[in-house]
This record gives structure tokens, sequence and C-alpha cells, in this order.
């Protein structure tokens, strides 16, 4: 059955118009698929990764950091649509701060301005590249075009993420879906950078420009601005990748990880999907595994324009697979399996690969609205260089599945977020709307009151509700 699955996607996405060097590495993960490959690595055969070199320690002088920032680009992965939050486009083009001025921020106008001060304060030329999908690439460019001075010459702006067919959970045949065609497709996790990047050919084009180093990151984490001395701690390490590692906190339930392969030593990632049920624990135990993995990566430009040169753009990485139905919001619809990789997964492809540990200023990604909410109030400020830096410890948010929906969120806070520094955490169930310059105190809670609740403007939230 499986011949025919594999020639029925390959057929359907070289007439989509997918890349060659996406196509063979479909082909690839589909034949581990099809051997009974999980992709799962097992707690026994792996070590924990450990004593890193901190960020804090770095002691770089401003002639390093500004000389390694000359070299180094900025990769952004911009294809999400937020389907999470009920969106339809870009996620980065969704409004994540007000200045003071009453101006709204995208997250995108935030990666602007960051870079643009970055190379206010060095010099360097900082090329930000997106790497958009069919989806977000006319919206994501036309925003970047309300910014003066974004491109680089010779440099694009942008370059496009592959897709690939979703596969009948029984038959492993491209799904059919008249009801929405679009459902038919999935992208392949962001290990698909490297597929794209070899189609593209923008590593080539940043080499011929004169530029050494990347420093790629997910769009929706505002806190991976440029850092000169990350750079030059990247340059100086003479590694061919390195990944950024923060240390876990009780919340950090999560995510990816970084562990050491007993079988040669090399260092590997461990998605949460690619954990086994019986080690899950172990790996979620701080105490055992210290770090999680942040998307936030650096390349050695020459040395991935060789592995991509050498493998056609079809890097070895460890399959993952993503049980879902074809219809995302209808658990009724066709039972599929989507084929991905993780871009992290690539540190156990380059020899030499290393990792550093940074603090949580640089992990501040947006997945749910509960999220936005904690970026879009005062528990943290926007500097004049359009860091995010909190000005005391983020309180955890958990908002009621009526606020998933960003429409539903943003009415309900439509005067703005509730203040949340002296807040330690926000319990939200039920349906209430946020009046202007409501403060949450301690453990804030609203119940749910069985119908839509207002909280009033000037209101306190404690752990007993409205207190005021």
């Amino acid at each position: 059955m499986s011949d025919r699955g594999l020639e029925l996607a390959r057929d359907k996405m070289t007439t989509a118009g997918v890349a060659p060097a996406a196509i063979e590495t479909f082909t690839r993960f589909y034949r581990l698929l099809e051997s009974g490959e999980t992709g799962l690595v097992r707690e026994d055969d792996v070590e924990p990764l450990t004593g890193l070199e901190r960020h804090a320690d770095l002691t770089f002088s401003a002639a390093d950091t500004a000389e390694a920032l000359s070299r180094t680009a900025i990769i952004k992965l911009n294809g999400g649509l937020g389907t999470s939050m009920g969106m339809d486009r870009a996620k980065s083009l969704l409004t994540v701060r007000r200045t003071a001025e009453g101006e709204d921020l995208s997250f995108l106008d935030v990666i602007v301005k960051q870079v643009q001060a970055a190379r206010a304060a060095t010099g360097a030329p900082l090329p930000l590249l997106l790497m958009n999908s069919f989806r977000t690439q006319d919206d994501s460019l036309a925003a970047l075009a309300r910014h003066d001075g974004v491109g680089v010459d010779g440099l694009p702006l942008d370059f496009l993420q592959n897709r690939e067919p979703k596969l009948r959970a029984d038959t492993l045949e491209p799904v059919e879906w008249p009801a929405d065609p679009s459902l038919e497709w999935c992208p392949p996790g962001h290990g698909d950078l490297y597929p794209a990047l070899h189609a593209s050919g923008v590593v080539r084009a940043l080499l011929d420009a004169g530029f050494r180093y990347a420093s790629v990151s997910n769009s929706d984490n505002l806190g991976a601005a440029p850092d000169g001395e990350i750079a030059a701690w990247f340059a100086a390490s003479g590694a061919p990748y390195a990944a950024e590692m923060c240390r876990k906190s009780p919340a950090d339930v999560k995510g990816g990880q970084l562990v050491v392969r007993k079988a040669d030593g090399r260092i590997m990632q461990r998605e949460t999907a690619q954990t086994h049920p019986d080690d899950m624990d172990a790996a979620l135990d701080a105490s055992r595994h210290p770090y999680f993995h942040t998307n936030n990566l650096w390349f050695d430009l020459e040395a991935l324009a060789a592995e991509l040169d050498r493998t056609g753009g079809v890097l070895e990485l460890p399959l993952i697979r993503n049980d879902k139905t074809v219809d995302p919001t209808d658990a009724s619809s066709t039972p599929v399996v989507q084929i991905e990789s993780a871009m992290g997964a690539a540190v156990a492809v380059f020899e030499g690969a290393t990792a550093i540990e940074v603090g949580r200023e640089r992990f501040l990604p947006v997945k749910k609205t509960s999220d936005l909410l904690l970026m879009r109030s005062d528990v943290y400020d926007l500097t004049d260089d359009f860091r995010l830096v909190a000005q005391v410890d983020a309180p955890l948010v958990e908002l009621s599945g009526t606020y998933k929906a960003i429409s539903r969120f943003d009415e309900r806070f439509a005067a703005g977020a509730p203040s949340l520094r002296s807040a330690t955490s926000l319990t939200v169930a039920g349906d209430w709307t946020f009046g202007a310059d409501v403060r949450v105190v301690g453990d804030g809670v609203l119940a749910d009151a069985g119908e839509r609740g207002r909280v009033p403007d000037g209101a306190t939230v404690g752990p007993s509700g409205i207190t005021a």
C-alpha cells in the first residue's frame, strides 16, 4: 500500500510546485514511517546535557561584538498562521505592544525595530530574512514595506517554506478533503528550514554578500533580539552550529531538550513528541535534564552550505510522527498522519555542535492568548532598543476557553491588559470582560459566574475575586 501512497504523495507535491529537495526529504521520512519508525528517543540511550557556558558570564569587547554582528544575518521563521488562536493570517502581524505614544506594534514591527536599533548601535548591516509560507508571504512583505530601509542590497527579504500532504492513517495515502482542499496540506515542521534554504539559494547568497553567521528564531519569540555577545561567542567557538538553552522552571513541562547520545557522545535533540510515555517523568525532571530548547539557533553559513550541498538539502533528521485529524477543529474527521521534523535536530548532523545557557529574556514565546496578555501587560517594559524586559517575575496566567480565539480575547480586553506587576497568578474561569485600569494582586481569581461578567474600571482582582 505504501508504494502507491508515496507515489501519489510525490505526484501531488510535484503538481503543486513543491521544491525537489522538500519532496526528497518527504520521501526519506515516508520510508521511515512505513518501516514503523516512531522517532522515539529512549531515556536509557541518552545522558543529560549539563554544564553549559552561560550567556550571563560572557565578557566580549564592544569591538568583538560589533565585528561578529557585522557578519551575522537574522532569519525569522514566519510561516505560522496563529490557528491555535483562531487566526487565518500570519501570527507575526498580531498587535503585541502599544508604545507610550499610542502606536500599536505587531511582532513583525518589533522585530524590525530591534534589528534597526542594533544596526544603529553597532554599524552592522544585519540583513533580516523571513521564512514565510504561501499564506503569510504577501501580508508579511506588505508589513515590511511600511518600514524604511529594511532590505540589504543583493539579498531577498524572504524565502518560502514548503508544504506536504497529510496522509490517511489507514493507508498512508494523501487524504482528500473536498470540503476544504487546503486542509489536505500541512507544514513539514520547522526542520523544513534546511530544504527551504537549499531550494532558495539563500545560504549561498549570504556567503557571497560577505556574511558568515546566521541567527535563526521564531517570529513569535521577541526575546531573540540581535545579540552581539552571543554572536561573538559563537564566532570564537569555531562551532558549526549552536543552540540557546534555558534552565527549566516548574512551569516548563513541554518543549524540546538536548541530550547526549550514549552510542557516540553526540548531542541530539529530543522533542516531547519523541519521548516515550514511560520516559516522560525522567525527561521532565529538571534535576536530571536541567535545560529546555529555546529554538534559537546559530549557524556557521560555510558549514551549513557544505552540508546542504553534500545532501542536496536532505539532512538526516529524525522523524516526528504527528497523529491528527484532517480538520483539526473536528475530532470526527479523517485520522491523518503528519510527517514532521525539528530544525534543532540538526545538532546531531554537525560534528562539533554546541550549546549555550541563556536567560529567560531570550525566550518569550507567544503560543496562546494567555501568553499574549502577559506580553501586552505592564510585566514588561519596551526599551529604547525595543527589547521586552520583565520588571517582575512573570505571573502564571490561565484563561478559560472563552479567550482562546483572538477575536473574543480582544473584545474582552478592549480597554487593554490589566496591571499584572503585583500578581503572582491570574486564573479566569468562565467569561469576563475587563474594564480600564484593572489591577491584579497576588493570586487573582475570577470564578465562573454562569454568565458573562464584567470587571469594572479601576477594580482590583485578588484571591477572593473582585475586591474593589
